[in-house]
């Protein structure tokens, strides 16, 4: 098979990285590629999927944008834990920035591209999905470090911090730009993949062996991490030291924090990796769940969505700050407290007096308004 246009003039029997630059820059090679692997049909203009996608990528950037916001103007967060969640969460938002890119320059815009700008727009899907993986386990070393030392020197914290946000970002890059730094499958049609038709089924076989390699170092992190804690509290001689004692229940809740992101992140990317693999064993045209890739993206896509959520869930302390970000006002009182909204009711015995029996409306400010109620035993407390 030859390629068309400028491609012609490029000599096929050498590989010479000259001449494959050249052709970065060609308009035809994307057609050709992708009339190989069958994906050139249905090339059409945004589908309601996409537009859901859209929304679903607004949604990841405003989500993660707050999270990031709470966490820089709240002094309580400005530690190695909490600098290394706010980069999970920068890559969370700059993965709803990459994803929307992604959509808007797919369909019928994906053939108007010249194959340097295609490497950029999915390199930068890969170098997000690095960072998030990549940070999870910084997290997770960060985490078991921390608990080994039962001596914190916060210099030596706040060194290894830089160095593993700095060493995350860093191997993102390298990974995302391997492709447009040779590793491609151009002139080279039996060794593109499906789902990406200008990557080498080698270099998405070791994307998904990197990423299942750091996912199970990560499990296997907290799974010294989580021996090492339980032992330290079954043991009568640590749990005595009330300041180890208060450590480890404040680690364990981060721990919980951080074992939720790692889960959801399994499960919203594990069916993308499954099918990656399937498409590095698959021949072309033979999988015809190859072509359904946009939902396994779609729902990978949604992890970004889910982490600001279980951070609100499972941290009261981000909890709190987000409250006292998006509401200051009407949930923080003047002293700086955040309000605590609700209606506890209880039936207990009250008093009796000469005028009957009372329910009880306390408000927040220890003040108490006696109402007759014709409802004995009943005791209305509500906290404002």
């Amino acid at each position: 098979m030859k390629m068309t246009s400028c491609a012609e003039s490029i000599n096929m029997s050498t590989f010479a990285f000259t001449s494959i630059y050249k052709c970065y820059h060609c308009n035809n090679v994307l057609r050709w590629h992708y009339n190989y692997t069958g994906k050139l049909n249905g090339r059409g203009g945004l589908k309601p999927e996409s537009i859901a996608g859209l929304f679903i990528c607004f949604l990841i950037i405003v989500q993660n944008l707050i999270v990031l916001m709470a966490i820089r103007k709240n002094k309580k967060f400005h530690m190695p834990m909490y600098y290394l969640l706010g980069n999970l969460t920068l890559s969370d938002l700059l993965a709803g920035f990459t994803y929307m890119l992604n959509i808007i320059l797919s369909g019928a815009n994906t053939l108007k591209l010249t194959p340097l700008q295609w490497f950029v727009r999915e390199g930068g899907v890969f170098i997000t999905l690095s960072a998030s993986v990549v940070s999870l386990l910084a997290i997770a070393i960060e985490r078991y470090f921390t608990m080994r030392n039962t001596k914190p020197y916060p210099r030596a914290k706040r060194n290894r911090m830089f160095t593993l946000i700095a060493a995350s970002w860093a191997l993102s890059l390298l990974l995302g730009a391997l492709p447009i730094m040779g590793w491609n499958c151009l002139y080279n049609l039996e060794w593109c993949s499906t789902v990406l038709p200008l990557y080498a089924k080698s270099y998405i076989f070791f994307c998904v062996f990197v990423f299942l390699s750091i996912l199970l170092a990560i499990v296997l992190l907290y799974g010294r991490i989580f021996h090492f804690v339980k032992s330290n509290t079954q043991n009568p001689t640590c749990v005595q030291r009330k300041p180890y004692g208060h450590r480890s229940l404040k680690y364990m809740a981060l721990l919980k924090t951080v074992t939720i992101v790692v889960g959801v992140f399994i499960l919203c990317w594990m069916p993308l990796f499954v099918l990656l693999l399937m498409d590095f064993v698959c021949p072309v045209k033979e999988c015809p769940v190859l072509f359904k890739a946009d939902y396994f993206l779609g729902m990978a896509m949604l992890n970004s969505l889910i982490n600001p959520i279980i951070y609100t869930l499972t941290s009261r302390d981000i909890r709190r700050a987000i409250l006292k970000l998006l509401c200051r006002r009407c949930l923080i009182t003047k002293d700086g407290r955040v309000r605590n909204i609700g209606i506890h009711i209880s039936f207990t015995k009250t008093d009796l007096n000469r005028q009957g029996l009372e329910t009880t409306i306390s408000s927040g400010n220890a003040t108490t308004l006696p109402v007759k109620s014709i409802y004995p035993k009943l005791k209305l407390s509500v906290i404002a």
